[in-house]
């Protein structure tokens, strides 16, 4: 298209030299000198645009793999997170999602002294709207002030551990995936409980992220099901529910449009915690200090860590809120120097580096990389406490006996 524009050109220009001056006026020789300019400019910007069209068209699409690898690479994609499109066309729409996802993760991965790597994640075939829409549901808002509890506030002299990992105590249960669903904030705050669980019984139980989803969203609970909620709201919840039942009585579903049937579970054994509170906010040193004692909920801006596949995550991300519940479970140090927090995601474990994610920790600002700093916060246990949670009909069977007792009495 460019050549025959130019050739356009070029003929154009040559007809304005065969004018025959004799058969026009000098009046009408000017005119027609000023139609030819005109033209002659007008084609060259037109060919100027051309060449940057085709230009910006080939960089879109452009990806160190031909064409024929980047179908076999889709197909095997495909195929490893079992991916299926019944809508006509679709598939073919989410391919060419799919090669800009590519084409960004060769541009990150090509650029030398990187602290991280991006990869071909179970999200490759969406746009950063939809993962946005879909997975980062995590909410600020909580229905009752926090409490900023300063048990661990940092002070100075304190000596901190330097590194902790949760998981080699065994406090961390295996990851979880919370699918197509915005419930991030469920898993944020099971997690937190099974942590310190675990650290106050000496058991690890795997705890129901779906009782939050079908019951912690009635009247003005903060929380929304898959629309989004907060690990502070949660808390709150599991409070006064009196406890929370372990996954395995009341399985996860990827969706809350079921009512809660807590109350219709067989007997039971739950795990429940005393209270909580907020760690300082804006305070990194803090926020060690806390995980160093037990696992604690944040929140991170993470829309650009949707192709995340190892290494320490440095951003780019917003540092002044958060739209993702994930759980810190641990710190550390790299060999090369980089410190970096240890956060524990529920996009199951074929995302990062088996599910989790490391964050860029000792960042130049009080939020900390992508807010983690923000507004952490952390369930409280003062004993080992478990319980029995009865259905309707046990609970009757119950009374009867105890009614029986003293009539024998």
């Amino acid at each position: 298209m460019i050549p025959l524009a130019l050739h356009y050109l070029s003929s154009t220009t040559k007809t304005s030299h065969a004018i025959n001056p004799s058969r026009n006026s000098c009046r009408d020789l000017k005119k027609q000198k000023e139609k030819t300019m005109v033209k002659t400019i007008s084609l060259v910007i037109l060919s100027v645009l051309l060449l940057s069209s085709s230009l910006g068209s080939a960089t879109a699409t452009e990806t160190k793999q031909s064409q024929e690898e980047v179908q076999r690479m889709y197909e095997q994609w495909l195929m490893e997170n079992r991916k299926n499109y019944n809508a006509l066309g679709e598939k073919e729409r989410r391919f060419n999602i799919f090669k800009d996802n590519l084409k960004l993760i060769e541009a990150h991965n090509s650029v030398p002294d990187r602290t991280y790597e991006l990869g071909l994640t179970r999200f490759a075939d969406l746009t950063d709207d939809e993962f946005r829409a879909i997975h980062l549901r995590g909410k600020m808002e909580v229905t009752s002030d926090p409490v900023i509890g300063d048990r661990y506030l940092y002070k100075e002299g304190d000596v901190l551990p330097d590194k902790v990992d949760w998981r080699d105590e065994g406090a961390v249960a295996p990851v979880k995936d919370q699918g197509d669903c915005g419930g991030c904030w469920a898993f944020s705050a099971t997690g937190a409980v099974e942590g310190l669980n675990k650290i106050k019984t000496g058991e690890l139980v795997s705890l129901s992220e779906q009782e939050l989803m079908d019951c912690d969203r009635e009247g003005d609970s903060g929380n929304f099901g898959c629309l989004g909620g907060s690990a502070a709201n949660a808390f709150e919840f599991i409070i006064e529910n009196g406890g929370i039942v372990t996954d395995k009585v009341y399985p996860y579903t990827e969706n809350d449009t079921a009512a809660c049937k807590a109350i219709e579970m067989v007997t039971t054994r739950y795990v429940t915690i005393d209270s909580y509170e907020d760690a300082p906010h804006n305070d990194e040193m803090s926020l060690k200090k806390a995980v160093a004692h037990q696992p604690i909920s944040v929140m991170v801006e993470a829309e650009n860590m949707k192709l995340y596949k190892s290494g320490v995550f440095t951003g780019p991300c917003d540092h002044w809120y958060g739209n993702h519940n994930v759980v810190v479970v641990g710190y550390g140090t790299t060999e090369r120097g980089e410190d970096y927090w240890i956060i524990r995601n529920s996009w199951g474990a074929n995302w990062g580096e088996s599910g989790y994610l490391k964050l860029q920790r000792n960042f130049h600002n009080s939020t900390g990389n992508c807010g983690v700093a923000i507004r952490p916060v952390y369930p409280l246990k003062s004993n080992s406490s478990f319980g029995l949670l009865l259905s309707p009909s046990m609970f009757k069977l119950g009374v009867l006996f105890v009614l029986i007792g003293w009539a024998l009495l």
